[in-house]
């Protein structure tokens, strides 16, 4: 196909069917890959999740907290990252880490 002979409209057009032509194929072959890795799957006794493990990780629980404010007991830090302003104020006072444990 000689392009060089088309008008813009012409290829604009072209363009459009040509992206819509990809992704109709795209799309097949998305459906015909997921049916043969189900296929392989089943071949040899294996779920796709089991051949998938768990997604998204494992679920962490949250940290517990080491440290607690003396006089607000909902002011608590973990000991992890960052320092927070009540922590250092206390310390700058002159508590020990310590005299803040839980």
């Amino acid at each position: 196909m000689d392009i060089s002979n088309l008008s813009f409209t012409e290829l604009v057009a072209l363009k459009n069917d040509v992206e819509n032509e990809i992704k109709r194929r795209e799309s097949e072959e998305k459906t015909k890959a997921k049916k043969q890795i189900i296929e392989l799957a089943k071949a040899y006794g294996l779920s796709v999740e089991e051949v998938l493990g768990k997604v998204g990780g494992a679920v962490r629980k949250p940290v517990e907290a080491k440290y607690r404010h003396p006089q607000n007991a909902d002011l608590t830090w973990t000991g992890r990252g960052r320092k927070p302003v009540w922590v250092q104020e206390l310390l700058n006072a002159g508590k020990t880490l310590e005299d803040l444990a839980i």
